[in-house]
């Protein structure tokens, strides 16, 4: 029986999509088809969320052991194995799901300046004809939300106080089998960012990724009605899923992306706002990992 043996576990919209694919590349890892299993988030559960669009995570998670195992039975001679799902960070079950099942696992997370995190899952869930409602009106909106049981995307602000989740993992799983990387550190230097992975998990540290494809990306489309018909469900995207192999899809679907999506600007009052309500985590956070946080607050 296989089972990986390091996991990338956030943070949600901080460029796990990307690093999962960045490390599809490379000969010596294998990484899980089925990229955000979600399997040690809803281990056992049968899932219930009740925001627009939320079955879509209820349907793509797996939550039997036996399914789990199944992503990893094409391993043949790969040194390391693992999976990416981002929810594993946020979670506040994730982290002794995993450590009961597989201690040894190294483990990775990309952290991102919060306010930013925050505002690019609300342009995600735009983006996916979900959120009818403003940025802060969907601010003003979460608690109502997570009490109605709204899956993890919609905790734009409450996922994005990391100390108590790093403390998690710090608590659980000795510092040397994890990673803690900024997502400016993606956004420089990816190459280098992916070198200290590659140590990390002791492969091959020449093999050359291709960093240049940003995949998932998030937005406003440009022009509504063609992104109602590239990014809503209808029945031409349902054929095109028929007939078009899975990874040239995938590749196709994020350049569209990349072209029919245009980012708008948060306002500085709400900018400031919300930092404000992440200064004290933020200086936890920075005592944890051992990295300064301080261009998080200039920003």
């Amino acid at each position: 029986m296989t089972l990986p043996n390091f996991l990338v576990i956030g943070a949600a919209k901080s460029g796990t999509t990307a690093l999962y694919h960045f490390l599809k590349q490379h000969p010596q890892v294998y990484m899980s088809p089925h990229k955000e299993t979600n399997f040690f988030v809803f281990e056992g559960q049968k899932i219930r969320f009740h925001g627009p669009g939320d079955d879509t995570i209820s349907e793509q998670s797996i939550t039997t052991a036996e399914a789990y195992k199944k992503q990893f039975e094409a391993v043949s001679n790969e040194i390391a194995i693992g999976e990416a799902s981002p929810w594993y960070l946020y979670s506040d079950r994730a982290a002794e799901n995993i450590r009961c099942s597989i201690p040894d696992v190294k483990l990775i997370a990309i952290l991102r300046n919060p306010v930013d995190r925050a505002f690019s899952s609300y342009l995600h869930v735009v983006r996916d004809g979900r959120e009818s409602l403003t940025f802060e009106e969907g601010l003003h909106a979460e608690k109502d939300r997570i009490r109605q049981g709204w899956e993890y995307i919609w905790h734009y602000r409450q996922t994005g106080y990391y100390a108590a989740q790093v403390e998690r993992f710090l608590t659980l799983f000795p510092h040397e089998q994890m990673r803690w990387y900024l997502y400016e550190d993606f956004l420089i230097d990816p190459a280098g960012l992916m070198n200290d992975v590659c140590e990390f998990l002791n492969i091959d540290c020449n093999f050359v990724v291709d960093t240049s494809f940003k995949p998932n990306a998030t937005g406003v489309p440009r022009n509504r009605l063609l992104g109602q018909l590239l990014l809503r469900p209808n029945p031409l995207k349902s054929t095109v899923k028929l007939l078009m192999p899975k990874q040239l899809r995938y590749n196709i679907g994020q350049r569209v992306n990349q072209r029919l999506l245009t980012k708008p600007s948060m306002s500085e009052e709400t900018r400031r706002m919300l930092l404000d309500s992440y200064n004290d985590d933020i200086s936890t956070l920075q005592d944890l990992i051992g990295r300064s946080l301080s261009a998080w607050r200039s920003e």
